[in-house]
């Protein structure tokens, strides 16, 4: 179906603009389907091919994920092949959720029934920095200041190094691990010492909620949440709390004020007056 002109060029081009190699696997993926779904060449690919794959793909995904398929077909035909079609495809609008956060008290609870100190320590660290799972994944003994109690965020979402505080009580642990680990060494390692999954850390988060008995779906990204969450409710700045999460964007962090209890705790039910 490809000649000369095959995804190699797409992954190039997504590589010379620095794109995360995540990304570029997602685009490729989105464009290979559309082929799949059309039986067509790329040359061929029209209007109506990406609308019905966008709309099919509707129906089975999320919103978040139709709208990362648009961006790559828009990419690839916008960019690779220079195809204008797309100026009558309008992006596909994004359902908009509040973030799972929970209370002091829960995440407390977590802690205290997590006894393996391996897993007490990623979650204390999900929680007191707000990193996301895989930035936690990536953490080296040398991104680690003891010191100047902070921690490096490595290459973060978007290629970009940031610091964040790191908390007063994981300072010890932290320590003992220096003394044991290489500068190079990752922080969380398995059995094997090879870096720990996204999978096993999201494994570990979820083994906890259950076993601290709340009903929320909690995942790793549920404890950044809740970390911006109680950051803002204790009187942070949003845009500090920006900077430690690492939003690109201060619209992104904004969410975070819909769901503090700053404001709402001031208004009682009218069932309560």
């Amino acid at each position: 179906m490809l000649e000369n002109n095959t995804f190699s060029n797409l992954e190039r081009e997504l590589r010379i603009r620095n794109y995360s190699r995540s990304t570029i696997d997602s685009y490729v993926h989105y464009n290979e389907e559309l082929l799949r779904f059309c039986q067509k060449d790329p040359r061929e690919a029209n209007t109506e091919d990406i609308k019905n794959y966008l709309d099919y793909l509707g129906q089975k995904v999320s919103s978040s994920t139709v709208a990362v398929a648009y961006n790559a077909l828009h990419f690839y035909y916008g960019q690779i092949w220079k195809r204008n079609f797309f100026l009558h495809i309008k992006q596909p609008k994004k359902n908009k959720y509040l973030p799972v956060v929970l209370s002091k008290e829960e995440v407390n609870k977590m802690i205290e029934v997590t006894t393996n100190p391996k897993h007490n320590c990623i979650i204390s660290l999900l929680y007191g920095t707000g990193v996301r799972v895989s930035e936690l994944t990536h953490i080296k003994m040398c991104d680690i200041d003891i010191d100047r109690k902070m921690l490096r965020v490595f290459q973060g979402k978007g290629k970009k190094d940031r610091l964040v505080v790191l908390p007063r009580k994981l300072l010890s642990i932290l320590e003992v691990q220096a003394g044991l680990k290489n500068k190079d060494d990752f922080l969380f390692t398995n059995g094997r010492g090879e870096r720990l999954t996204e999978a096993t850390i999201q494994k570990i988060v979820s083994q906890a909620a259950q076993k601290a008995g709340l009903r929320k779906k909690v995942s790793p990204h549920t404890l950044r949440h809740s970390f911006a969450t109680h950051l803002l409710e204790n009187g942070t700045d949003i845009r500090y709390i920006q900077e430690l999460l690492g939003h690109a964007k201060l619209q992104t962090t904004q969410i975070y004020t819909h769901v503090a209890r700053n404001n709402l705790a001031e208004i009682k039910s009218p069932l309560d007056i």
